[in-house]
């Protein structure tokens, strides 16, 4: 299991954390063969009181009814919002929707035009707290992260941490 790329900083000085079990899941999903699909889902988890900080605890896996092709993943399924709210219901008003993710077949992932018009429209129209969204893509050889300002529509990629 690789443990690097698991924190990254924030625009506000803060750090956001990928559980190891989110690092996993993203991992296994690597879009390593030439027939493999890309693969998506949602990122939930906590903001941290009294630092900056969000941990990224789980994310949803594709689900039937997600369409997924070798280069394009569209999150369809209901289900993926049944466990936000699920989540948001059994943690006590404290698990969150954070963002979204998905794989690409390259070694170290940059977004598309596609991405960026989603991701801007994901800002501009989906509900959650806070004022960013996080936005993960999954290459072969890393993971980058990138944050979306709800206010501005500016979206800048995260630095690692480590």
């Amino acid at each position: 299991m690789v443990k690097d790329n698991s924190i990254f900083e924030i625009t506000n000085g803060g750090k956001i954390k990928l559980a190891d079990s989110v690092i996993e899941t993203l991992q296994q999903h690597k879009q390593i063969n030439k027939d493999s699909l890309e693969s998506g889902g949602v990122l939930l988890g906590r903001f941290i009181k009294v630092s900056k900080n969000i941990v990224v605890d789980k994310i949803t896996t594709p689900m039937k009814g997600d369409k997924q092709t070798r280069f394009s993943f569209k999150r369809l399924s209901p289900l993926h919002q049944e466990i936000i709210t699920e989540e948001w219901k059994k943690s006590n008003c404290t698990c969150n929707y954070l963002g979204e993710w998905h794989t690409h077949p390259e070694d170290f992932p940059t977004p598309s035009g596609v991405d960026i018009r989603d991701w801007k429209r994901k800002l501009k129209k989906d509900v959650f707290s806070g004022r960013y969204l996080y936005f993960i893509i999954a290459g072969i050889k890393s993971i980058e992260i990138w944050e979306g300002d709800r206010r501005t529509l500016e979206i800048v990629k995260l630095k690692i941490t480590n």
